[in-house]
């Protein structure tokens, strides 16, 4: 008897001692982005933004342990493809994030949401997706890709502006910023002209913007090609005599790289670094500390998407394969966003409020974003209406 005791007893401790192991595996997370090329400071904020989030959780989100992997897409498409089928085929993610490019997304997330795998976009927000493509298993915790050119179009009629130059590049983002901006703007175009994707020299456009003497320019010119264009611009004598105007357009990285030359820019955004919130202070100065930079709005959208993530982890205690419940978290939203007010709308955009910020240099000689004034309240994008699921 006393043998068989002991038996069932080790048999008892091993069992207790191995449940906590299991329990202990974390959640994989594949992050698609843009790290190499000019625009690949996009990626390192989205990145470093989500990295932060988990590091103040000790390695997790929600409680919940969690491996991030990280893959560079370079900006293509196959590139994209290829990184999200290994992390789904050899890695075994269950939650998929990071893509920053709209030409990278088109061609990778509708494959990966129809195999039942959440992808939560940290950054690019394609009308298919908000509209005719959209997906229960697809979140957007930034922005529906016009909402910031909206903001802009509104700010240009609000300022009387009569005729505005429009310029970006000619892919699926480039298009839908612009169809934004000529959403809210009412006045008249000078031109509507579409570069290059990554292209660097833009002296044939300003010379033509130039020509046609508008009030103002409309830009879309993300990474380096914003960085590029606002060299050049200045360079042409034109900084501060013809006004410009773009969404998201000069980021805390651009303006280090561009300095001066972004003095007085017009850009929108749902975020802004000197939101007043214990939430935003809190992000800011932590990323600050761990990073030695300002963070970028696209630092702001790696830490909500991380933290979104987080809250719907906590709630389903880790176990992604309870699909609905995990879901159903995601929906809710039930976190503190450094923008301040956040809910998704049905097709899983977000609605929330937009602002516009201009570009103005500070006692120290280095140039900021300072917040001029909001222009949506709980703003919708325009595709929510076509999203059937």
């Amino acid at each position: 008897m006393k043998k068989t005791r002991v038996i069932v007893i080790c048999c008892f401790l091993v069992v207790s001692v191995a449940l906590p192991v299991l329990a202990q595996v974390p959640v994989k997370i594949g992050m698609i982005t843009t790290l190499s090329t000019k625009a690949g400071y996009l990626g390192e904020e989205i990145r470093d933004g989500f990295r932060l989030a988990m590091d103040q959780d000790g390695g997790k989100l929600g409680g919940v342990p969690v491996e991030l992997l990280v893959g560079d897409d370079g900006r293509k498409p196959e590139k994209g493809r290829q990184i999200a089928k290994r992390f789904i085929e050899r890695d075994h993610a269950q939650i998929l994030t990071g893509i920053a490019f709209s030409n990278v997304a088109m061609a990778v997330v509708p494959k990966i949401v129809k195999q039942d795998i959440f992808y939560i976009s940290p950054l690019s927000g394609v009308s298919f997706f908000a509209g005719k493509g959209c997906d229960k298993n697809f979140f957007n915790v930034a922005w529906q890709t016009d909402n910031l050119s909206e903001a802009i179009g509104q700010y240009a009629t609000e300022q009387g502006y009569a005729k505005v130059y429009i310029l970006a590049p000619n892919y699926i983002a480039g298009k839908d910023n612009v169809a934004g901006f000529k959403r809210f703007y009412k006045g008249n175009i000078a031109a509507e002209v579409y570069t290059s994707l990554g292209q660097a020299d833009y002296a044939a456009e300003i010379a033509a913007l130039r020509a046609a003497k508008p009030d103002a320019v409309y830009f879309f010119l993300p990474g380096g090609m914003g960085i590029n264009f606002l060299k050049q611009y200045a360079q042409a004598g034109l900084t501060g005599k013809i006004p410009l105007m773009g969404p998201a357009a000069t980021d805390e990285r651009l303006l280090k790289a561009v300095g001066k030359a972004a003095e007085g820019v017009i850009n929108s955004s749902q975020w802004s670094a000197d939101f007043a919130t214990p939430a935003n202070t809190a992000f800011v100065a932590a990323f600050q500390k761990k990073y030695g930079r300002m963070p970028t709005l696209f630092a702001s959208q790696g830490y909500d998407a991380a933290r979104l993530i987080g809250s719907a982890l906590q709630a389903v205690g880790g176990d992604v394969s309870k699909k609905d419940a995990f879901r159903a978290a995601l929906e809710k939203a039930d976190f503190t966003s450094v923008r301040g007010a956040f809910r998704f709308g049905p097709n899983n955009f977000p609605i929330q409020d937009f602002y516009v910020r201009q570009v103005v240099k500070k006692e120290d000689g280095t140039f900021t974003n300072k917040l001029l004034k909001k222009v949506f309240n709980d703003h919708q994008d325009a595709y929510v209406g076509q999203c059937v699921r």
